[in-house]
């Protein structure tokens, strides 16, 4: 069911703790009941002062979306985070609890989910696919596997799905804190009957496999009250220069166009708009209102350079300086497996519990350059990880490894050690 409606197109087209992470930080009051509006969901405040991971809204809804009929509960949810510059935001969300008991001791866990590559249209939100009032590109199968094991689910939107906004595609600090503060977000949830002592995995494939080894990275020290005992991310653009050297004038450019845009929404100040023809102002506009099956087909083959006034090369445009420093510079700062370490060590990014990586040997979209050298990053850094592949490609790995990520989530919680397979 992964990509459902792109497989079919594949052939044609070949920092700071907890509660003082944001400065100014306030104990807002988590609401009473879940009975905001849709719009309201989808409406960002006209400020935020509460702390990461407060609930700011929530809303009752159903998941259709999701196989198997699983009893349970659901809410939309719009809850603070923080961007990268040390903002603080607004994100929306998906919480869903099983209704069936926990019945296999202490607290029910909690797995933070994040969507795989959805499209910049703010109806493309997951939040807004999983309840049915869109479908392009989903990942239920995960979400259903997640509540069959009886865990509840935390899944975020990622930043930028709210109405006037743009989705900041592939800014890994931005993704990270959105994914840990939806955790958070699920233990305010009002009949949600969850605990803050409960065992935490996080989990996200291509974008969201970035988006979750950021959560991973970035946990200890924005998230330390989260009992996070494992990571699994599968199909990571962990290097994005690499990355779009892949995508680049071929089929699945369209995600590169998406790249070019989060990058410029999260960095505004840098050189953008004076570099553009008329062609990539046309582009950028289309951009932001197409889900995923759109940006590939509309962009499938297309070359950066033709939508440049110079035809300027990746190359060049990484050399081009603003108030942020260079493009390269801010491109290298969402490299994953930098600066990473065990809990012990006196790395940047210390990681305490178990990673699982994994791709699908016949990925055409992410380089296998780039998910081999975050696999072996973590590694060399001493960070416990479980190296998988399957035979798939980018559309079929993802829901391979479904049986195996919960295993290992399963392990996991209760607590099994493991040394990984470096």
């Amino acid at each position: 069911m992964k990509y459902r409606l792109l497989g079919s197109l594949v052939g044609l087209l070949m920092t700071g703790a907890a509660l003082t992470a944001v400065e100014g930080a306030q104990a807002v009051a988590a609401p009473a009941a879940c009975d905001a509006s849709d719009a309201a969901i989808y409406t960002p405040p006209a400020a935020v002062s509460a702390a990461p991971g407060t609930l700011l809204a929530c809303e009752a809804v159903t998941l259709p979306k999701v196989p198997g009929s699983i009893p349970m509960k659901a809410w939309k949810v719009q809850y603070a985070s923080t961007d990268l510059h040390g903002t603080p935001i607004a994100v929306s969300g998906t919480v869903a609890v099983p209704t069936a008991a926990w019945t296999r001791g202490g607290s029910r866990p909690v797995i933070g989910f994040n969507p795989g590559t959805l499209g910049l249209g703010l109806q493309c939100a997951f939040s807004k696919q999983l309840a049915g009032a869109y479908q392009d590109e989903y990942e239920g199968d995960q979400i259903a596997a997640i509540l069959k094991a009886g865990y509840a689910v935390a899944a975020t939107d990622g930043v930028g799905y709210l109405n006037g906004q743009t989705h900041t595609y592939v800014v890994g600090r931005n993704a990270g804190h959105a994914l840990l503060d939806a955790v958070r977000t699920a233990f305010q949830v009002p009949g949600g009957g969850l605990s803050t002592g409960a065992k935490v995995g996080v989990w996200g494939y291509s974008e969201g496999g970035q988006a979750s080894l950021w959560a991973a990275q970035l946990a200890s020290s924005y998230a330390p009250e989260l009992r996070v005992v494992g990571d699994a991310a599968g199909g990571v653009p962990g290097d994005l220069k690499i990355t779009a050297a892949g995508l680049n004038g071929g089929p699945f450019a369209g995600f590169l166009l998406a790249a070019v845009l989060g990058l410029h929404t999260a960095y505004p100040s840098m050189p953008f708009d004076s570099l553009l023809n008329d062609a990539g102002r046309s582009a950028i506009q289309q951009g932001k209102t197409l889900c995923l099956v759109g940006t590939v087909t509309a962009f499938a083959l297309a070359n950066i350079k033709n939508y440049t006034k110079d035809a300027l090369t990746l190359d060049q445009i990484y050399a081009l300086s603003g108030p942020d420093g260079t493009w390269s510079d801010l491109i290298d700062a969402q490299k994953l497996g930098v600066g990473v370490g065990p809990a012990w060590s006196g790395a940047q990014y210390r990681i305490g519990f178990p990673v699982m990586q994994y791709r699908g040997l016949a990925d055409e979209v992410i380089p296998a350059a780039t998910e081999d050298g975050t696999h072996k990053a973590y590694c060399s850094a001493g960070v416990t990880t479980q190296w998988n592949t399957y035979a798939g490609d980018h559309l079929t790995a993802d829901n391979q490894a479904i049986n195996d990520v919960m295993s290992f989530f399963a392990d996991r919680i209760a607590g099994w050690p493991t040394l990984g397979n470096c």
